[in-house]
């Protein structure tokens, strides 16, 4: 990832390394070239004006509609489609990867893929027919049209020029990885989330496994940005934790390194998915979870907080949360209230996670000093973004923080981040 970039006033994100998209003048990491070239291009198909500031000490009132510059982070992705794919024919050889399940996290890492030279999509195994999925990938009611080709080719889908095998098994040891080169597989099924379940695609000839959800089992947890460092080539299946753990733990692990945190509780004010009724249906398991999402605010259980300790290991046993659901269609929210060990200021906070957005958690952890809402967070890439103006602070160690994250894109880019964080480490190992 680029670190030596200078502070733009939009982003591009093509699986949320190469850039990302800025809220305030230096507050996120800014796309280098060629990416701030094809970021001006992109701005100039969103009618977005598209300057550097002139200095970091200019206000953050250049977003000319609201936050429309943040929205460019997928418009430009999007725009992106040929210019990007033409980039790789000169880079080492891509990563091939295949997608195990085309739901909201499988289409968004589709897409996302398309436009990242570093890997190629080269198989999708999902239940539909060549026809819907090829649907499914065009249109989105959040994330919009993809800005590229889709078509269909027999049992194929052709997408901007590039073929993508299907296949339409449920059972993983019959998905053709080794044939079509789909080396590292984003799984996302939801339901082959154990090292033991995932054999049957080793065998099937992927190399390694992505869960694109919490494992169910010790299988290794990685969040971009906290803990990548801690992967090994020997492991054959590692988990990308939740959206909300992605969303958390940036934030968590900034401040704690900076001002230690002595406990907390944490709370997500979670958009709707798919698992939930849009009308009142039955749920035994959790009776309120039966509950219509389209028309209420619906109190859940979430392990997303405990989950940080499995990145964070400092904090295990001092943060727990919970979730409520509401009816929103994307983008989300996490409120962490906690105790402070070291005594501070609001102000050193919001300093010191501006200094992390801008340094070592470039693209995973971001600032954001705008009176923003959640529709201006959607398809944003960046993983956890802190909101300085919605932050309390009761007294000096104290504190109540908030950052935003889309559950679907956000969570995405570190889905692909993560395959393509493996990979290099697994070829240096050879």
């Amino acid at each position: 990832m680029a670190r030596n970039c200078a502070p733009v006033k939009m982003g591009v994100v093509a699986a949320g390394v190469g850039a990302c998209c800025l809220l305030s003048p230096g507050a996120f990491v800014a796309p280098t070239t060629p990416s701030l070239r094809a970021s001006h291009a992109a701005a100039q198909l969103a009618g977005v004006q598209s300057e550097a500031p002139s200095s970091e000490g200019q206000g953050s009132s250049w977003l000319a509609s609201g936050a429309a510059g943040l929205l460019l982070s997928g418009v430009a992705a999007r725009a992106l489609s040929g210019g990007r794919r033409a980039e790789s024919s000169v880079a080492l050889r891509a990563t091939g990867i295949g997608i195990n399940g085309f739901g909201r996290i499988g289409r968004q890492v589709a897409r996302i893929a398309m436009k990242d030279p570093e890997v190629e999509l080269k198989l999708v195994n999902a239940s539909y027919e060549a026809d819907y999925l090829a649907y499914m990938m065009k249109y989105d009611s959040i994330h919009g049209r993809y800005d590229g080709t889709v078509e269909v080719d027999g049992d194929s889908l052709v997408i901007d020029g590039h073929k993508v095998a299907l296949s339409h098994t449920r059972d993983p040891a019959e998905i053709p990885f080794a044939k079509y080169g789909a080396d590292y597989v984003c799984e996302s099924t939801g339901v082959f989330l154990t090292t033991e379940k995932i054999q049957a695609h080793l065998k099937a000839g992927a190399k390694k496994v992505v869960f694109s959800a919490p494992a169910k089992d010790d299988s290794h947890t990685i969040v971009m940005g906290v803990n990548q460092e801690t992967y090994k080539p020997e492991m054959q299946a590692v988990s990308c934790a939740s959206c909300t753990t992605n969303g958390l733990a940036p934030m968590v692990k900034a401040i704690n390194d900076a001002f230690g945190i002595k406990r907390g509780l944490m709370t997500t004010i979670h958009a709707m998915t798919a698992s939930q009724p849009t009308v009142d249906g039955a749920s035994k398991k959790d009776w309120r979870g039966g509950r219509a999402a389209s028309g209420n605010i619906i109190p859940s259980s979430t392990g997303a907080a405990k989950a940080c300790a499995l990145v964070i290991p400092a904090i295990k046993g001092k943060l727990t949360g919970m979730a409520f659901r509401v009816p929103t269609i994307d983008v989300s929210v996490v409120d962490l209230t906690c105790e402070l060990e070291k005594p501070t200021t609001y102000e050193e906070i919001c300093a010191e996670i501006k200094r992390r957005a801008n340094g070592d958690m470039k693209c995973y952890l971001g600032y954001c000093d705008e009176s923003l809402v959640s529709t201006d967070f959607e398809t944003c890439s960046i993983s956890s973004t802190f909101d300085a103006k919605a932050g309390i602070m009761l007294d000096s160690t104290f504190v109540k923080l908030v950052a935003w994250y889309d559950n679907e894109w956000g969570y995405s880019c570190r889905v692909v981040d993560l395959i393509k964080y493996m990979a290099k480490e697994d070829a240096k190992a050879k």
